[in-house]
């Protein structure tokens, strides 16, 4: 059973940072591109963050760039997001997700999901 669990999420001030860690189990870890979504309330998931499963390459949405860093440890079936220079606009709810292919901005290329975690950021 393929389970992903994020973690690390919470309230912060503005201009504060946070890391979020997704946590995999039940899959040959490796072999997946892992990607951040997020979705505020009334808003459509979109895309924040994606890195290829051996790491080497990332992507992100514009809205973050320069301000969050999404990293990997295979040997943790851990990928992360590191957030920092929070604002407002970036409430919502964080997920992440396991695609058995290419990384890609793409949600329904994604083949499991996490339930996600809030993260609040205060002005």
């Amino acid at each position: 059973q393929v389970q992903l669990v994020e973690s690390g999420g919470g309230l912060v001030q503005a201009g504060g940072s946070l890391r979020l860690s997704c946590s995999a189990s039940g899959l040959f870890f490796s072999k997946y591109a892992v990607g951040w979504f997020r979705q505020a309330p009334g808003k459509e998931r979109e895309f924040v963050a994606t890195i290829s499963r051996s790491g080497g390459s990332t992507y992100y949405a514009d809205s973050v760039k320069g301000r969050f860093t999404i990293s990997r440890d295979n040997a943790k079936n851990t990928v992360y997001l590191q957030m920092n220079s929070l604002k407002p606009e970036d409430t919502a709810v964080y997920y992440c997700a396991a695609d058995l292919d290419i990384a890609t901005p793409v949600p329904r290329r994604y083949d499991y999901w996490g339930q996600g975690t809030q993260v609040t950021v205060s002005s």
